[in-house]
């Protein structure tokens, strides 16, 4: 695979009977995609309940401003004790920050959760905790499989609060009505 067929920055929309209860009607930003591994965060999977000034609260990070009561995302079943922001690419913790594209990027560090309640805050962020994996061609014999479909990833969209609606929107994206797939999947 050469770098113009890497998925980094795109969005991976599953598809119904993904056979995985962790991603049914996931939306996941892909953070890193080389011949190695994937990397990605779902961007649509709210922990219900936990806000994101509630975890900063417990983490003990102070904040100079105060932060909308934005839901904490599930980003993926591995390490889901470690935290990632997404947010704009207004805000850059230097080498800890990987530029995604289309004006977002991802900061796996404590100081990105200082910055969110910073007076000099992303102008738009989201926490989610742990993140999704793929092996060596895992990520690309998935989708061969018919099993994501993907789709360029936009500022509005990723950081949509609507949680709920954010995977038929992707879908819209492309052109598909949701209400029309199925979890049967063929091969022409």
């Amino acid at each position: 695979m050469d770098d113009a067929t890497f998925l980094s920055g795109q969005l991976l929309i599953a598809m119904p009977g993904i056979g995985d209860p962790r991603f049914e009607r996931a939306l996941v930003l892909v953070c890193a995609h080389d011949e190695t591994h994937a990397m990605g965060i779902a961007v649509n999977r709210p922990v219900e309940g936990l806000t994101i000034p509630d975890l900063l609260r417990r983490l003990e990070v102070k904040s100079e401003i105060e932060i909308p009561p934005d839901l904490v995302l599930i980003g993926g079943p591995v390490q889901r004790e470690r935290g990632f922001v997404v947010h704009t690419d207004d805000y850059s913790a230097g080498d800890h920050s990987i530029e995604l594209g289309g004006g977002v990027a991802l900061t796996p560090t404590r100081e990105a959760l200082e910055a969110m309640g910073a007076q000099d805050h992303p102008r738009r962020a989201l926490l989610a905790l742990g993140y999704a994996g793929w092996g060596a061609g895992q990520l690309e014999y998935e989708i061969r499989e018919n099993v994501w479909l993907t789709c360029p990833a936009d500022e509005a969209l990723i950081f949509d609060p609507d949680h709920d609606r954010k995977w038929t929107k992707a879908l819209a994206k492309l052109g598909v009505d949701a209400s029309l797939l199925t979890a049967e999947a063929g091969r022409a």
